[in-house]
């Protein structure tokens, strides 16, 4: 191209990619969806058009030029297109290649020296490559990462939505506690949205993690994390949306096999005491765990009828087997099986070019089962068959229907309606109810078992009913309407979520033995809020040790409905600016067993999306954008099972002289009260479901600012800056200091003496006042406010600020590379909807907000908080057969937690009755989250190797992974608990929790014909 055709080009873009954007800077390129945009501009003359045409498919969509040279088609599905300028059904100019990514805009334009009538006709025909295409995406206003396939062949990264999520910027692993799961930039591990294929497939009960297709059928994986329209919520996290590959006009197939051989598995570290009288002692023999992976798959695709019926087909079979020695408080050898079979089935119909019929069915099934030897940690030596394990089946199937019609060249619906059904099943081989299940062996009085704890005759500790299940029903309906300046979209957007008989009890009669050690400090009460005495002066407790009869039991099934209506405009100011201004309604019900609201969020919940993007040189060089949302999330399922349900748990308290061969306390004396109590209430009694929750309850939101760039540096290299700051301004706990909403109940002139007795815990917005409805004793209902300074709380804070800085060379045929470094700041006294110190999963009811007295000192660093985050990830073509890749992660440590007994002396050490490891204190001084320090730096280096010999056509693959290069092992979680009033702690403090997982090498082989 000479020296004017350059100029023409430039001035096209500079003229026309501003009011271009209006037409497809719309909504539609947005998260969770499904499709991509193509939008340019082409010199004006009279009967052009723009013909844009799938490769894969065939799909043909004709759009008109009109008079100020403006061209655009929204909603396409994503692939591979050639896009041609046409006129008199004569191609002027094409470019080929036009790759389309999730949720994004490509612009494609076309100089003015391409339509002359002079050059009509030498241009015929000519195409053009699209890797001169502008690498920034100036239509969003988001903060997205998307991956292809193609990167996921090539990257090394473990075969799960998480570890794709884990390359984009500030995002961070979360506990395995929670398994796979990963926060956003602040956010807890629960305040997560999953997708396929534009349906949510979020778990239902929990909201952490979500159902997710077979790797290899992955055609491309968005990862939002901030940012995005009016059309979507339901999380203020972030999102991983998976979108599905389909099927084109050949037929294809192809299969691939993993091997993970357990002989190149690093061995994992041993895990010692730390502190106390154990310091030094080893706590678990790890380093005997040993495990292998296979992994089987296929796939096959192709037209069922040319340029109009396609079918995609992919099955995966995942074997994972290996045996773990447990801690010496569960000295069991244990081997174990997973199996994890996939399948995914995607039908495309072209009915015209102007209507098109989706069709998205999966399954992701996991079955594990067991076998428990004994195990002697004093000889090193496996025993004989203790027990077989538990087999579950956990599956999920789901179903999906997407119409998408082009009615005009401006006019665009989507309607979506999919279901999805998960089933959780546990079989107990063998359980005998008759055997009561044993826990804190270690604990067990030395006096009366010397150096041999009398282990569990039960292997089951809890039981869960067989016919658990959860359902998920959504419907989307969106339309986008251009109009002059202004792409106009609303829509509705419906989900139900059903929880079946889900939780669990405690196994055998009903109850379990929990033996207890307080030696340390023997004389201190064991339970002073509920009048339960230090075991000292009591027959078998003179030396600290009791025992404790443990039940538990929640059962039950709930229901949420969750509807939200939307309308955002994406309007052009100028050729420069785009605003998008949207505003989102969600409402929330929550119902429980019996199908009656708990909690009742239908008034409107205004969230505005505001968002702009500036063409800063109107060439797609370099773009400034920012957003401003909010953000509302509805309670998951599982706030049901115990808030609103009739859920049981106590514990009754007792010395002992003796122990029985299988493990049960003999020569027991039962402690004052003499009755089981329970921390938060749960006596078994379903509460009245007006009770259950603060009359006034406002969902949790949060609010999120955002501010960046994007710039070309060269035409291989692309740069940019971004700040984000993201403040909760609401969240959900529950609360269990009834004396506080009793005394507010008196100095409201509320008889007492009238009232119901109070159950524990009740779901409040924690930070603010709160509006109870109470129960009387003739059946009637009587309001108390309870102002947060009658509770003594504090402000409810989480804050999140983060400077995101981004380096990324496109691949160009020889390699691709992209680098971050994030700095941030996560930080005050909420993690959100689950507490990673403690590894509480107890969505919105955890034990932060239990008591005034458990929050004192609790602002400070939260456990996602990373100060320095730098990701590298990157191949190179070394030769034609020949490709290398690596992915590196490198992050300051997280926050250590220690917690302890309450206040700066010991005339109140347990106000509450939660135990000596409860409280934001450590040895009488004041332990905020972080004050402990913080864990070592964590670093992460995989590569891999390729293979593809020209001999086969490059069509066959040899794959070589190693994870963990250098075999880190450092710990990611310590034990937390102080355990203690005196100045030594208790023996488990301190120790490793979690660490890396060790070195592994995978090698595959794949075909692809």
């Amino acid at each position: 191209m000479n020296s004017q055709e350059n100029l023409s080009l430039s001035r096209c873009r500079r003229t026309a990619l501003g009011v271009a954007l209006m037409l497809a800077g719309n909504g539609l390129a947005m998260a969770q969806s499904t499709t991509g945009s193509i939008f340019g501009t082409a010199p004006a003359a009279q009967g052009e058009t723009v013909q844009i045409r799938n490769t894969t498919s065939g799909l043909l969509r004709e759009v008109p030029v009109d008079a100020q040279g403006r061209f655009s088609a929204t909603a396409l599905p994503i692939g591979n297109y050639t896009v041609s300028l046409q006129r008199g059904g004569q191609t002027l100019d094409a470019r080929r290649d036009v790759e389309l990514r999730v949720g994004t805009s490509t612009q494609v334009s076309f100089a003015a020296t391409a339509a002359s009538s002079d050059n009509a006709k030498s241009l015929s025909g000519v195409t053009v490559s699209a890797s001169a295409l502008p690498a920034i995406d100036v239509t969003s206003v988001d903060s997205r990462t998307v991956i292809t396939a193609t990167q996921l062949a090539k990257l090394p990264i473990a075969r799960n939505a998480e570890a794709v999520a884990m390359l984009a910027p500030g995002v961070v692993a979360g506990s395995p506690a929670f398994g796979s799961a990963v926060s956003f930039s602040g956010s807890s591990v629960s305040e997560n949205a999953y997708y396929i294929n534009g349906f949510d497939t979020s778990n239902p009960l929990t909201n952490i993690g979500g159902m997710q297709l077979p790797y290899d059928a992955i055609e491309q994986q968005e990862v939002l994390s901030g940012g995005y329209g009016a059309q979507y919520g339901r999380s203020d996290g972030g999102v991983i949306s998976q979108v599905g590959k389909r099927g084109g006009n050949e037929w294809h197939f192809g299969a691939h096999a993993s091997w993970t051989p357990r002989s190149l598995h690093a061995d994992t570290a041993n895990t010692y005491y730390v502190s106390g009288s154990k310091r030094g002692q080893l706590y678990g023999r790890y380093a005997h765990n040993s495990s292998w992976d296979t992994d089987v798959s296929g796939y096959l695709s192709g037209p069922l009828i040319k340029d109009r019926l396609f079918l995609y087909a992919a099955y995966e079979s995942e074997r994972q087997q290996g045996s773990s020695v447990g801690s010496i408080d569960a000295p069991y050898k244990t081997q174990y099986a997973y199996k994890m079979p996939r399948w995914y089935t995607k039908v495309d119909w072209n009915i015209t070019d102007s209507n098109i019929l989706e069709f998205t069915a999966a399954s992701s099934k996991t079955t594990y089962d067991s076998t428990q030897y004994n195990y002697d940690y004093a000889t090193d030596t496996e025993g004989g068959f203790r027990s077989l394990g538990s087999p579950t089946k956990n599956s999920s199937k789901m179903g999906v229907l997407k119409y998408t019609g082009y009615l005009t060249d401006d006019l665009t619906l989507n309607v979506l309606y999919g279901k999805m059904r998960q089933v959780n099943y546990t079989d107990y081989p063998g359980y005998d109810p008759s055997k009561t299940y044993i826990s804190g062996i270690t604990s067990e009085n030395p006096a009366i078992v010397g150096g041999n704890p009398v282990k569990s005759p039960q292997p089951f500790g809890y039981i869960n009913a067989p016919g658990a299940a959860n359902r998920t029903t959504n419907l989307r309906i969106d339309l986008a309407w251009h109009l002059g300046d202004h792409t106009l979209s609303a829509g509705i957007d419906n989900q139900v979520a059903r929880a079946i008989d889900q939780g669990s009890l405690t196994s055998g009669p009903g109850y379990w033995w929990i033996y207890h050690n307080a030696s340390n400090d023997p004389t201190a009460p064991i339970d002073p809020a509920h009048g339960v005495p230090a075991p000292v002066g009591y027959p078998g407790g003179g030396t600290g040790y009791y025992v404790s009869q443990y039940s538990y039991n929640a059962m039950a099934s709930a229901r949420t409905v969750q509807r939200a209506q939307y309308v955002e405009d994406a309007w052009q100011v100028n050729d420069h600016l785009l605003l998008k201004l949207g505003l989102r309604n969600d409402t929330f019900t929550n119902y429980n067993v019996n199908s009656e609201p708990y909690v009742r969020q239908t008034k409107p919940q205004w969230a505005p999306r505001l968002g702009f993007a500036w063409d800063v040189d109107g060439d797609a060089s370099f773009k400034v954008f920012g957003n401003v949302g909010r953000y509302y999330l509805a309670l998951p399922n599982q706030v049901a099972i115990r808030a609103a349900g009739g859920s049981l748990y106590t514990n009754h308290y007792y010395t002992y002289t003796g122990i029985n061969a299988d493990g049960t306390p003999t020569g027991l004396t039962e402690l004052p009260p003499y009755h089981p109590v329970s921390p938060d209430g749960e006596l078994g009694v379903a509460p009245d479901p007006a009770t259950v929750a603060a009359q006034n309850l406002k969902s949790e939101y949060q609010d999120e600012y955002i501010l960046g760039f994007e710039k070309q540096l060269t035409p291989a290299w692309v740069y940019g800056v971004k700040g984000t700051v993201r403040n909760l301004r609401s969240a959900i706990d529950d609360v269990c200091d009834t004396d506080v909403i009793l005394a507010a109940a008196a100095a409201q002139g509320i008889d007492t003496s009238t009232l119901a007795p109070l159950k524990g815990c009740r779901i409040f917005n924690p930070g603010v006042a709160n509006d109870y409805v109470l129960l009387t004793n003739a059946g009637t209902h009587q309001t108390v406010r309870v102002s947060n300074a009658d509770y003594g709380f504090p402000q409810l804070k989480r804050k999140y600020y983060g400077l995101e800085f981004k380096l990324e060379h496109p691949f160009d045929g020889k390699w691709y590379g992209s680098f971050n470094y994030v700095f941030s700041r996560s930080y005050g006294n909420t993690e959100g909807q689950v507490r990673t110190d403690v590894s509480q999963s107890d969505i919105s009811a955890t034990t932060s907000w239990d008591d005034p007295a458990l929050m004192v000192n609790s602002n400070g660093d939260q456990a996602s908080d990373r100060r320095h985050q730098f990701k590298f990830n990157g191949y190179y073509q070394l030769a034609p057969e020949w490709l290398v890749g690596a992915n590196l992660a490198v992050s300051s440590g997280a926050p250590k937690s220690c917690l302890g007994s309450y206040g700066y002396d010991d005339s109140n050490p347990d106000p509450i009755s939660y135990g000596y490891s409860a409280y934001y204190f450590c040895n009488h001084q004041a332990e905020p989250p972080g004050r402990a320090g913080r864990l070592p730096w964590q670093w992460q280096l995989s590569a891999n190797v390729e293979y593809r010999p020209a001999w086969a056509g490059r069509k066959l693959a040899f794959d070589l992974y190693v994870f963990n290069l250098l075999n880190q092992q450092r710990p990611t979680l310590l034990s937390y608990g102080w355990g203690s009033t005196g100045a030594v702690p208790t023996d488990s403090y301190d120790r490793v929790v979690y660490r890396q997982a060790p070195r592994y090498v995978r090698m595959s082989i794949s075909y692809d014909f």
